[in-house]
């Protein structure tokens, strides 16, 4: 972990306990407040208790101490609590002026931000006392290639805080790089290029290729181009339509051709200023049909002596926490693929000598975003670093 990232932490955990002590505060002045009066009720009482002057400090003070400790404590937890959100922040906002309810949102603040704080100090000392085993650490190291309608940014890791997770405990990490959008067939091409670029700067002869969605379909066909099969070791494919979305068909039969043209027209206009080289929106769209997946099945066989291997996640229910914006889309996509991860429907996802169904019997189950650690979301029914950190352990633990 990077002293930044230890740092946001403690600014965390600092910031819910500065909340803490406000709340405590807070009661103890209510109860100083009412026992006061109540003593300065009695008959014969002439003291402080009744003493108008006091009062008035009383409150004064109350108040400066308290707005000190809530503002530096909740100016810490905006500022390094990532699970808070942007819809908690601004609730807590809004209702920060609404009496009863602001106390309520207050309390729900602490309760994530203390809750991910331990969640990360936790998988700090899970890495700490497994270092030196450095358990992904594989002999080839891996290549990660991203799905539609994404690149690899710097700035913007597709895979979230996945990586990260894999090169604490050991592993080499190198990323596809191929076009947001494009046939698939293109697609490969690139990776083609990709994977005998790496080999030839490392010397390292082989890579392991963890592929999501549509990169997995990309990968496929890589693999079956002239020089490519001998230098991949495995390919991990996770939540791709191997055998498309009848939903994606639907739309290509139902919505107009003009319509489709002007959305198409923006993307490819919107990627290409990104940097995307020579983007086609309906190109990738198309690739991912049944009835072309079909087709491509037929032609792009696996190869020999590479490890094939398969995950599938479903969502349970569109309204039980998982975040925008893939979990409302599982009811329509529902009415055509049957229960699916948001985008692709759960008898797509199989490939392989090995398949692993990951099941979350959590009401809100775990959507194709969540498989590439999107939201960069915490939730206690998976942990997406902790899955792909025993992916590549177990290609290790398989000499790969």
């Amino acid at each position: 972990m990077t002293k930044n990232e230890r740092r946001r932490l403690a600014t965390c955990n600092a910031g819910c306990i500065l909340l803490r002590l406000f709340m405590i505060l807070l009661i103890v002045m209510i109860i100083g407040f009412i026992v006061g009066g109540l003593v300065g009720a009695l008959p014969g009482v002439m003291n402080i208790w009744v003493d108008t002057a006091f009062w008035i400090w009383y409150i004064v003070v109350c108040v400066i101490i308290e707005a000190v400790i809530f503002w530096l404590g909740i100016i810490m937890v905006y500022f390094t609590a990532n699970q808070l959100g942007i819809r908690w922040r601004v609730l807590g906002i809004v209702l920060g002026w609404v009496p009863i309810a602001n106390i309520i949102m207050l309390s729900y603040i602490i309760h994530v931000a203390s809750k991910e704080y331990k969640y990360e100090k936790a998988r700090i000392k899970r890495d700490k006392e497994r270092y030196a085993e450095q358990i992904c650490k594989t002999k080839y190291p891996i290549l990660m290639v991203h799905g539609v309608f994404f690149r690899d940014f710097k700035t913007l890791n597709y895979w979230g805080r996945i990586p990260k997770a894999l090169e604490i405990n050991g592993a080499t990490i190198f990323y596809g790089n191929q076009r947001s959008a494009a046939a698939v067939r293109d697609c490969a091409v690139e990776i083609q290029k990709r994977i005998l670029e790496i080999v030839e700067e490392t010397g390292c002869d082989k890579v392991n290729v963890i592929a999501h969605s549509k990169g997995g379909l990309d990968t496929r066909a890589a693999i079956t181009l002239p020089g490519v099969a001998e230098h991949v070791a495995s390919l991990t494919t996770i939540n791709t339509p191997h055998r498309g979305c009848e939903f994606a068909e639907y739309l290509l039969n139902k919505i107009p051709e003009s319509i489709q043209t002007t959305v198409a027209g923006a993307y490819n206009a919107a990627a290409a200023k990104l940097g995307d080289k020579d983007p086609d929106f309906m190109a990738a769209v198309r690739d991912l049909t049944e009835d072309n997946c079909a087709i491509f099945n037929e032609e792009i066989k696996d190869m020999p002596g590479i490890f094939y291997q398969s995950f599938g996640t479903k969502i349970n229910s569109p309204f039980a926490g998982s975040r925008f914006p893939l979990n409302m889309t599982t009811k329509f996509v529902e009415m055509f693929d049957g229960p699916n991860d948001g985008l692709v429907g759960v008898e797509s996802f199989p490939w392989g000598e090995r398949y692993q169904f990951i099941e979350d019997k959590s009401p809100r189950g775990i959507s194709h975003g969540d498989m590439i650690d999107l939201n960069r979301e915490n939730f206690d029914a998976f942990d997406v670093r902790e899955f792909y950190v025993s992916v590549v352990a177990d290609l290790k633990n398989r000499g790969l």
